[in-house]
């Protein structure tokens, strides 16, 4: 298994050169969505321009969030899973790589509800929210990282 050092070097180094490189690396996020939610597909193109590839199922979502493990008071409108993890609603692609990078315990990470100006639920003209990407899982629930908008806050 390769330390973090490696890990993130990998990262660095595909970032420098580009979102072709950087997919190479990272693995495939899978997304469960509704087939009529338009921010949902932003959220999807939010991942592809920051390098990963991407696929999507059209259907039901609520199955599975319970089959995954997601909370109800987490849940938001799609849910992915990526690397052994899930990831509900509109979590920023910037914690995801972390995610993948440092490897924490827990089930995945959620942004619970749509909080306006994160990635995918963009509004032209409105101050963007700023809000907690909680790592969930069997001991509980930590906030991960906090973003106002689609940056780190």
């Amino acid at each position: 298994m390769p330390s973090r050092r490696a890990v993130l070097v990998g990262l660095a180094a595909g970032l420098a050169l580009g979102p072709g490189a950087l997919a190479e690396g990272l693995p495939t996020v899978s997304v469960t969505k509704d087939p009529s939610c338009g921010c949902c597909e932003r959220w999807v193109t939010h991942l592809r321009e920051a390098g990963f590839s991407v696929t999507v199922t059209e259907g039901p979502v609520n199955p599975l969030k319970i089959r995954l493990g997601v909370p109800r008071e987490l849940a938001s409108c799609h849910t992915a899973q990526v690397g052994g993890y899930v990831i509900e609603g509109h979590v920023p692609a910037g914690a995801i790589k972390r995610l993948l990078a440092e490897r924490p315990e827990g089930t995945g990470l959620a942004v619970p509800g749509m909080p306006v100006g994160s990635p995918g639920m963009e509004v032209e003209d409105t101050q963007p929210d700023t809000y907690d990407v909680v790592l969930f899982g069997k001991d509980g629930r930590s906030t991960f990282a906090r973003y106002r908008g689609g940056e780190p806050a």
